[in-house]
């Protein structure tokens, strides 16, 4: 594990989502750990840590907690894809989450619906900094696409997380109901960011997620999902990953 130094993580639930990562990496070498492959290597100037998270909360956050506990990183990132429940977030679109919320946290009526137990916060906010690259990175590698006809259009807000694929109308309308009606307006839904955003927050080391919108989390979400991912999102993370890392030499 020692061999890996690196500053900054890159994560993303899907394989599709870093393959464009991983092939532009200098001097990628790879090592495991809690179980999974971690490539470490340069990438427009930075060293970084490549890492699949895999998918969910829990997955997420064990292999969050493995990169700062064991090769130290100081700095993480989340690419990858998200449902749209926002008002006027179409798909195509990307959201950097400025704060993330798990939409399944229910210890009520000990703790108020969506609140981390002991922690007394619903909310883990995105490091201001990291978001303002993300949003600037984003909109300089989409300015030249476009997506169905529309120029793609990048968000900031909240984001939630939660340990299900939300995919009908019915559910987003119920889901996003019960948000706001406590307080909370999610442009995005996925299913790993705020685990990691709560342990990032332990730790006390900086994170950001920036989600391309692969569908509107209704019915056909699940339709052509693996193609938009391999097409569309994974183009998206590479140019918003290069111009991210190549802002931070400037």
């Amino acid at each position: 594990m020692s061999r890996i130094v690196a500053p900054i993580a890159i994560l993303s639930a899907l394989a599709e989502e870093q393959s464009g990562l991983l092939q532009h990496m200098q001097g990628a070498r790879d090592v495991v750990l809690a179980g999974r492959t971690v490539w470490g290597g340069g990438l427009w100037g930075q060293p970084v840590v490549l890492a699949l998270s895999r998918i969910g909360k829990v997955a997420a956050a064990t292999t969050a907690t493995a990169l700062i506990a064991h090769l130290g990183v100081s700095r993480v990132i989340f690419t990858g894809v998200a449902g749209g429940v926002g008002d006027g977030v179409q798909v195509g679109d990307v959201v950097v989450g400025t704060s993330y919320v798990q939409h399944d946290m229910d210890a009520s009526p000990l703790f108020p619906r969506y609140e981390i137990p002991l922690y007394d916060q619903a909310l883990f906010a995105g490091d201001a900094g990291l978001c303002g690259a993300l949003q600037m990175a984003s909109n300089a590698a989409l300015a030249r696409i476009r997506h169905q006809g529309r120029a793609p259009v990048v968000h900031h807000g909240l984001i939630a997380s939660g340990d299900r694929f939300v995919s009908g109308a019915a559910e987003v309308a119920g889901l996003v109901g019960q948000l706001r009606a406590a307080g909370y307006t999610p442009l995005a839904v996925e299913m790993e960011g705020a685990a990691v955003a709560q342990v990032c927050a332990d730790y006390g080391v900086p994170f950001a997620a920036v989600r391309t919108i692969s569908d509107r989390a209704d019915d056909a979400a699940h339709q052509d999902f693996r193609t938009f991912v391999q097409e569309v999102a994974s183009v998206y993370a590479l140019g918003i990953v290069e111009n991210f890392l190549k802002s931070l030499s400037k």
